[in-house]
């Protein structure tokens, strides 16, 4: 009998680069690191990348961090503690720590890197996996990576298949008909076609396969030039393309779907609009993202709380929730809800009303408040009455509303609020 081939992902680390803000997301950012917000009634977005290494069969990770990290450290501790190293697992969370000089942080995302090699070294692998920790998607990392090492690649980018119209917020490639990349052009004006559709362009999702022992070399130099800002997309990939042989991985070839004709799920939610928009889409009656397969699920910390609770029922207070995600922990005293996503242990009052709003964690909803296209901030407490989503002028002196018309309420708002009327 032939011995079956071994899995790639075997000797393969995932490292995730987490210490970006988003200051897109507001001020859903001030208390913690864009991959640390919450997503999906029980997540938080770098659930996503984890769980793809995770479920690609990936058990050597390392999570590079630096602003603001305790919230996502904390998570990860809790929800990502299963790693055994006498089994050859091993998950580090890497924190900005002035290893290298008392001063230097990390200059750009592949100073990130650099600055780990020795840790990286110790884990003793062939391949390095680069992701980006603020995405939302699912993907077996271990279709690329077999790409890669068939294809003989210096670096294998992931990329997404956007409209050319769309392209130009985009770090973009120009293929041949190999695959291979010839030009790495960073947001231009008039993005390339492909050889196949001259109106669509292949953007890059901020996924890197490497050999490890060639990265390494490559860090090592990019290092030691003054000129270089030390980050993948604008120095290390570029070299590549120019030097080396650097092909594409089309996300469509490893994409996990929500079913056989379902199109690529692949989701920044850097913005209040789009973050809003992303957790609403899950209420659909069919969404795109299946967080419910169990052939591919998504990790992440389990809190344990009670099952959700719904009470009263009677004209105007009947505790209701239709078309919409409640999380455990909720109690529903009362409230009628729509079309809303609402995270773990939210209480909301009686003679409320949540049409399109996306709760996050711990939140209270006071009597008779209504609100209508919404995020609320983790542990916010309305006040009885609000009302808000009916009179944009009116929510815009208290909150922030965004070009979308969605409003973010934050406790800081809230109390600014209550001191100035």
């Amino acid at each position: 009998m032939a011995t079956p081939p071994t899995r790639l992902s075997n000797r393969a680390m995932a490292f995730v680069l987490a210490g970006g803000r988003g200051s897109r997301l507001k001020e859903l950012t001030d208390k913690r690191a864009k991959p640390a917000v919450y997503f999906g009634g029980k997540g938080r977005i770098i659930d996503f990348a984890l769980s793809n290494a995770l479920n690609s069969g990936i058990r050597k990770m390392a999570i590079a961090t630096q602003y603001k990290a305790h919230s996502l450290i904390r998570h990860c501790q809790r929800g990502w503690n299963f790693f055994r190293a006498e089994r050859n697992e091993y998950l580090d969370i890497l924190p900005a720590s002035q290893r290298v000089e008392e001063n230097k942080w990390y200059l750009g995302t592949a100073d990130a890197v650099t600055q780990n090699i020795d840790i990286i070294d110790s884990y003793d692998v062939d391949y390095i996996l680069i992701l980006a920790g603020d995405h939302i998607y699912k993907m077996d990392y271990e279709i690329m990576l077999r790409q890669h090492v068939e294809s003989g690649a210096d670096v294998t980018v992931g990329c997404l298949t956007v409209p050319r119209e769309e392209a130009s917020a985009f770090g973009v490639m120009d293929v041949d008909a190999s695959g291979r990349i010839t030009h790495f052009l960073e947001k231009p004006a008039d993005p390339p076609g492909t050889p196949e559709d001259p109106d669509v362009t292949l953007a890059s999702m901020g996924i890197y396969v490497f050999d490890w022992k060639f990265l390494r070399r490559l860090l090592i130099e990019d290092a030691a030039d003054p000129d270089s800002a030390h980050d993948f997309g604008g120095n290390i990939i570029p070299h590549v393309v120019r030097n080396g042989n650097a092909m594409t991985h089309r996300f469509a070839d490893s994409c996990v779907r929500a079913g056989a004709r379902a199109a690529p799920y692949w989701r920044d939610v850097g913005t209040i609009d789009a973050f809003w928009k992303a957790n609403i889409d899950l209420t659909d009656f069919t969404p795109d993202l299946d967080l419910w397969d169990r052939n591919w699920p998504i990790w992440t910390y389990a809190e344990l709380m009670p099952p959700a609770k719904f009470i009263h029922d009677e004209e105007d207070r009947r505790g209701v929730a239709v078309s919409s995600l409640v999380s455990g922990g909720c109690i529903i005293s009362g409230t009628e809800v729509r079309n809303s996503l609402l995270f773990t242990g939210v209480h909301s009052n009686s003679y409320s009303v949540l049409d399109h709003a996306v709760v996050l964690p711990h939140v209270v909803v006071g009597r008779h408040a209504r609100l209508s296209k919404a995020v609320v901030d983790r542990g916010v407490v309305i006040p009885r009455g609000l009302v808000v989503g009916e009179d944009p002028e009116e929510d815009a002196r208290w909150f922030r509303v965004t070009a979308g018309g969605v409003t973010l309420i934050t406790q800081d708002m809230l109390d600014y609020r209550a001191e100035n009327t």
